[in-house]
């Protein structure tokens, strides 16, 4: 009885891990989407859309959250259009960052930027910045202190 108590409990951990993998998977790319959306000042539904189908084409997280990436986009979009703030993306890139993942989240970035058939100037600029964090970002550093953290300009998305 007890391995089967141990075997149970190691299980409920090892699947409350991959949730929590791929609720910070979801976050970080919803962030990038947005992100990237955001740039050229305007989000188009066809991101949107192509951030959520190329999560599921990939596999990168349970398939029953796509509604959850939509979502987690949305909110993600309303946050950097009120209050844009480099910190926002690298805390949420932190975990990611230097992982097997980083280049999917970089894959992410650009499909979300060639989603409308052209990749804006700006568009191209956030990659850069996404792709540069992705694998540089200091793990031992407070957000104050991170090299981007007074990032000119804001990004507006268009209403």
């Amino acid at each position: 009885m007890i391995l089967i108590g141990a075997n149970s409990t190691a299980a409920r951990l090892a699947a409350d891990s991959r949730e929590c993998r791929d609720r910070e998977v979801m976050q970080a790319l919803a962030t990038v989407g947005a992100l990237v959306a955001l740039a050229d000042g305007r989000v188009k539904q066809v991101e949107r859309d192509e951030l959520t189908s190329f999560i599921a084409r990939q596999g990168l997280v349970a398939a029953a959250m796509s509604e959850e990436i939509a979502t987690a986009f949305d909110e993600r979009v309303r946050q950097l259009d009120e209050r844009y703030s480099p910190n926002i993306i690298v805390e949420v890139l932190r975990p990611l960052a230097g992982l097997s993942l980083a280049s999917i989240v970089v894959r992410t970035a650009e499909r979300v930027a060639g989603a409308d058939g052209k990749i804006h100037p700006a568009e191209q600029q956030a990659i850069d910045l996404i792709r540069l964090s992705m694998m540089t970002l200091p793990t031992n550093l407070p957000p104050t202190k991170l090299p981007f953290s007074s990032m000119p300009g804001r990004i507006r998305a268009e209403h």
